[in-house]
């Protein structure tokens, strides 16, 4: 079974950018979709963006279409979500999720039934925006 943790989170400034990884271990991250959802305070979990083993890439939230992009490296078993031009909305728990036997990403951002697919989850890490 992969595990996977995440790290990165923080607090930032609006306008700024940040970095968050996806750090697997126990099972070689290549074989996997990995999809990364949020959770705002007071708000329900979504969908925000993933990527299947061959690189083609999703996005789920229009909210971040233009400002977010994922990628990976194998190398390092280890997933990014590059998060620029952040606003105060986005600030929210970030969580990376892994599936082994979807080939590709779902093409459905309709939660819960998006991340009932991923059977893989990390703990989260913390991302605020704020001034």
């Amino acid at each position: 079974q992969v595990q996977l943790v995440e790290s990165g989170g923080g607090l930032v400034q609006p306008g700024g950018s940040l970095r968050l990884s996806c750090a697997a271990s126990g099972s070689p991250l290549e074989r996997y979709i990995v999809g990364w959802f949020r959770q705002a305070p007071g708000k329900e979990r979504e969908g925000v963006i993933c990527i299947n083993a061959a690189g083609r890439i999703r996005n789920y939230a229009d909210s971040v279409k233009g400002r977010f992009t994922i990628s990976r490296d194998d190398a390092k078993n280890t997933n990014y979500l590059q998060m620029n031009d952040l606003k105060p909305e986005d600030t929210a728990v970030y969580a990376c999720a892994a599936d082994r036997l979807i080939i590709e990403c779902p093409p459905d951002p309709t939660m819960p039934r998006l991340g009932r697919l991923f059977d893989y989850w990390g703990r989260g890490t913390q991302v605020n925006v704020s001034s």
